[in-house]
């Protein structure tokens, strides 16, 4: 595929500091893993409505474009069923081109697929696009719709949080402004979401995310909670005017992110915001900070009420991973994660184990694309382990663990060239080799795999479409499937994990940031992050 170049000073990691003597290298789990195999992937191509591609909720992917590809965090896009949700081009062109919905300027609607079926959810009566963001076990699938009307406030289209369930599509409405977003639903039928009030707001996060520099017209951006029986409650915020509701739970408890208070900081130009965990009994509660003042990102909430994500430090410059663990924010830097200072956490399973991407002590030649390398981590059980990376790259990123411990991500050369990833059992391996052979597909992400390891992924045909993907492990558990190969793959030929960095590095100098790249960090992370509220125009 060909892709833009994008600045990305960070990308998930973590571990705790004062654990660094338990860090382990990673080389022992990797030589005992050689024993075992991988087994084959049928791959099954999700198609798309007409149009050249289609999308799943991939946070992997909006910042490592120039774009935003109505893209956001990790999120669960298969369901116990073996139902997945998504979007897909249409063959109809974009209606707004200035702001264009998709990056390829495609009308795109949501989707659900079952079984080899794809079936348009259509989008609400007068909008051109929607995006389904995410699916619960009966099928309730949310995410958010065009409705046809520009937004009189910024001049892009206005979007709507909407649910598509029974064959019904629900508008969530806004608290009087003029866009709203579902981001998650759990099987309760509580949607987690964000919307606009009527209030006028400097420091909007719609602004800050969606409408060109130095234009603010937004109002404030509040976090709901909605059921069929309340409806929409506002959440409330930390002190500040807005607060975005991004995870949901079984519990009904929401993860997100809000502005303590009104005060722009002289650091990033905004007012502080901190992360928060908001049930029914307490209310909202402030996370905390790392010391630092500006939230990069929440993407992962376990039904133990552990939250992750990113946030800076003292001095705004670095991002570092962090862990809610119930009681307090933890800072999870720790060698040989060192590099430029720079990690984050993007997701956490039930048992508390975390995967995510951290600088490591080394960077790409003069002239590269890419700058500071960046490895994969799992976090267990308060030790940090380096993942390295495949054969013929440099960096590696995880995005997704499953209650197996299977993690799914993404690996890159230093001039982005991309490979999906699979580790299992302490060995990284890139899924193109576990795949048939004849495929059309260059797997570049892997971006969720569920409990029975099968994988969402996306995959670049030679002219540049991208598809969704649904990867089948020939398994035990997935027997008699017509095209699957049993055999196992010989670990020893196909694990290519480069040499993960020893314990001895120490913390390297950590780099600054100047404000402007502040400032445009907090873009592309809170964007991907807090999902999409709006189009941006193309770049």
């Amino acid at each position: 595929m060909n892709k833009k170049a994008f600045r990305k000073p960070v990308r998930r990691m973590k571990g705790f500091y004062t654990l660094a003597l338990l860090i382990v290298v990673g080389l022992p789990a990797q030589v005992a893993a050689q024993e075992k195999g991988h087994h084959h992937y049928k791959l099954i191509d999700i198609g798309t409505l007409g149009g050249p591609s289609s999308y799943f909720d991939d946070l992997a992917l909006s910042d490592r474009f120039g774009f935003l590809p109505f893209i956001f965090e990790i999120a669960p896009a298969l369901n116990k069923q073996g139902v997945l949700a998504g979007w897909a081009d249409t063959t109809t062109s974009d209606p707004n081109p200035g702001f264009c919905f998709n990056p390829d300027c495609f009308v795109a609607h949501a989707f659900e697929w079952r079984k080899g079926t794809m079936t348009d959810l259509g989008a609400l009566p007068g909008g051109a696009s929607s995006a389904a963001l995410w699916i619960n076990s009966k099928g309730w699938t949310v995410g958010m719709s065009q409705n046809g009307v520009m937004d009189p406030l910024t001049g892009i289209p206005e979007v709507r949080g909407v649910v598509w369930k029974n064959g019904q599509t629900i508008d969530l409405g806004t608290f009087g402004g003029n866009v709203s977003y579902a981001s998650a639903v759990n099987d309760r039928g509580q949607v987690a979401g964000t919307a606009l009030n009527a209030v006028p707001d400097e420091f909007s996060f719609y602004d800050l995310l969606f409408t060109l520099p130095g234009t603010f017209n937004g109002t404030q951006t509040r976090a709901f909670l909605w059921d069929e029986e309340h409806g929409m409650q506002d959440l409330g915020t930390l002190g500040g005017a807005d607060a975005s509701a991004v995870l949901v739970n079984q519990h009904g408890q929401v993860a997100g992110m809000s502005y303590t208070n009104s005060v722009p900081n002289p650091t990033t130009g905004i007012p502080t915001f901190h992360p928060f965990l908001w049930d029914r009994e307490k209310g909202m509660t402030d996370l905390g900070s790392l010391g630092g003042t500006e939230l990069g990102s929440v993407n992962g909430l376990n039904e133990r009420g552990q939250v992750v994500g990113a946030t800076t430090i003292a001095g705004d410059q670095q991002l570092h991973p962090f862990l809610w663990d119930g009681e307090k924010l933890i800072d999870l830097i720790a060698p040989p994660f060192a590099g430029d200072g720079n990690g984050e956490a993007g997701w956490i399973n039930e048992a508390g184990e975390i995967v995510g991407v951290a600088g490591v002590p080394a960077s790409c030649p003069l002239g590269s694309l890419v700058g500071p390398i960046q490895h994969a981590f799992l976090w267990k059980k308060g030790v940090m382990m380096d993942l390295g990376t495949v054969a013929g790259t440099t960096n590696s990123e995880g995005d997704f663990i499953n209650s197996r411990s299977q993690i799914v991500g993404l690996a890159w050369t230093c001039n982005y060239s991309f490979s999906a990833i699979l580790w299992e059992n302490g060995s990284m391996v890139d899924l193109n080799t576990l795949i048939l052979p004849g495929s059309q597909f260059q797997l570049y992400s892997a971006s969720f795999i569920d409990d029975r390891g099968e994988i969402a992924a996306f995959g670049s045909l030679a002219n540049g479409d991208s598809h969704a993907l649904l990867l089948v492990p020939c398994d035990e558990e997935h027997s008699g499937i017509e095209g699957c190969d049993y055999s196992l793959v010989d670990a020893t030929a196909v694990q290519s994990s480069t040499t993960p960095f020893a314990l001895v590095h120490a913390a390297a100098t950590q780099t600054s940031l100047a404000s402007g790249e502040v400032k445009d960090r907090f873009r592309t992370l809170m964007a991907r992050q807090n999902h999409r509220l709006g189009p941006r125009p193309p770049k």
